[in-house]
Formats: C-alpha cells, structure tokens, sequence
C-alpha cells in the first residue's frame, strides 16, 4: 500500500530535488511520455521561478520519468480545446518557461534518457548543455499531423544550422542521438550506464568555477546572439568591464598569477 508521501509524489508532474548546489527537475507524466499539457508547464514555471530566487542553486538538471524525455504538446488536450485564444495562450504559456529557462541565472543541462519530439526537442534545444543516450532520437515532428512546429523552430534554429533545423522542421523526420551532436542539438552522447556520470562532469566544472562569472556569462551570451555585430561587441565590452570589476574576477587572475588555486567568493 502506498504512503501518502508517495502518492503526492506519483501526482507531482514536476518532482525536484536538490543535492547541494544542484537542483533536479524531474518530468513525471512518463505513461503520457512527458507531454506539456497545460499544468505540466505550470509546474514547470513553478519550479523554475522557485529556482531562479534560490541563490542555494548553481546548476539545474532536466530530467524526465519513463521511456520519452517529452513528446511535445498535448496533442489530446489541445484538440478538447479548439479555440485560437486557448492556443494562443497556451504557446505563450510554453515560449514563457521555455525564456525562463533561458533567463535563469543557473546552468541548465538536459539529462536526454529517450526521445524528444516537438516542443519536447525545443526543450532540448532551450537548456544550456544537453547529454544524450545513445538511444535518443529526435523529431520537431508537427508537420507530420500538418502542424509546423512554429515555436520548436525558434529554439532549434538557434541550435542547429539554417539548413539541418530546416530539415528537421520541414519533413517532420527523427534525427538519432549521433546526428543530433553532429549538429549541434546536444553535447555529449554516451551509452545509457555513463548518462548520469557525463551529467556530473558537466555539474562539477561548472561548479568549480565563479557563480558570478557563470551567471554573467549566459546572461551575455543569450543577449549577444540577438544583437548585431557592431552592439554585440559593444554590450560584451560593458558585460567584461564590470564583470571585471567583481572580487572574484580578481581573486582568479591573482591565483593565476601567483600559480595557486582560486577561492571563489562569488561577488
């Protein structure tokens, strides 16, 4: 018979849990394979709010539950629901979390156990650092039930080459996890027994670095993408300069100097 602890946790479509300076986010829909219904991307905007407030909190890793890492959208609940304010709101509602992942001041490393279709692959494809299986597959696949995966497409074409998300978005095909490195979709590939232990060697060099340098540098490095040559270089002078001016910045170039290693103080 079940406890009640363990019942609340079989109901919780987003399960966390923190060792350290790492949060886990856990997808947990898995006999619905992880499909963004509208409460799953609540919990998801919860628990990534919660987060973002949590200076306790270095790294986040997305994982998920069961076979599929996330097929996407809910295909049933958006066809209970055919209306184009419901879509319209709820598009918005996935372009949100999916910024927010973005926006976190922590490093985000999706933990790719299976596949990812659709805006599941746009999951992917909006965390920091990916690590696959060697079993994943991946798809933006709406075409093929004659959707175009319109909001998949804005984070896999900042992934992949105009023509690979191309190939992708227009013919709806899976790509398998060697593919998806090869292009840029994901970091690392490793067999299914490594998963955890390629996560970790991500996890810990990121930890060893300056949290200041680290939340400055993704901040920098989203907002420069969008800028043209001649701003970019001129918002990156600025983000270098005072980031420079940080303790930590410091206390690195004078442990350089001095042949010793660095004691962050994170300022």
């Amino acid at each position: 018979m079940s406890t009640v602890a363990e019942m609340v946790a079989e109901e919780a479509l987003v399960l966390r849990q923190d060792h350290g300076a790492v949060a886990t986010l856990t997808l947990n829909r898995p006999l619905q394979y992880n499909a963004l219904s509208q409460a799953m991307l609540t919990a998801l905007q919860t628990a990534l709010d919660g987060i973002a407030k949590d200076d306790s909190i270095r790294v986040v890793i997305l994982a998920a539950k069961g076979k599929a890492f996330c097929a996407g959208h809910d295909l049933k609940e958006m066809r209970a629901n055919p209306d184009k304010a419901y879509y319209m709101a709820l598009f918005n509602q996935c372009s949100q979390m999916m910024m927010t992942i973005n926006r976190l001041p922590q490093s985000v490393i999706a933990r790719v156990q299976g596949l990812a279709t659709a805006a599941g692959c746009q999951l992917v494809a909006a965390c920091d650092l990916a690590v696959a299986v060697e079993t994943a597959r991946f798809a933006t696949s709406g075409i093929n039930v004659g959707l175009f995966c319109s909001t998949p497409a804005v984070a896999v074409s900042r992934n992949l080459p105009r023509k690979q998300a191309m190939e992708m978005l227009i013919t709806g095909e899976f790509i398998d996890a060697q593919t998806a490195l090869q292009w840029g979709l994901v970091n690392r590939v490793v067999p299914a027994e490594a998963l955890d232990e390629s996560v970790k060697s991500l996890v810990d060099a990121i930890l060893a670095k300056s949290a200041v340098a680290v939340a400055t540098g993704k901040q920098m490095f989203y907002r420069q993408l969008e800028l043209g040559l001649e701003e970019a270089y001129r918002y990156a002078s600025e983000v270098m300069a005072c980031n420079m001016m940080a303790e930590d910045a410091g206390e690195g170039i004078d442990a350089f100097i001095q042949k010793r290693q660095p004691v962050w103080r994170n300022r």
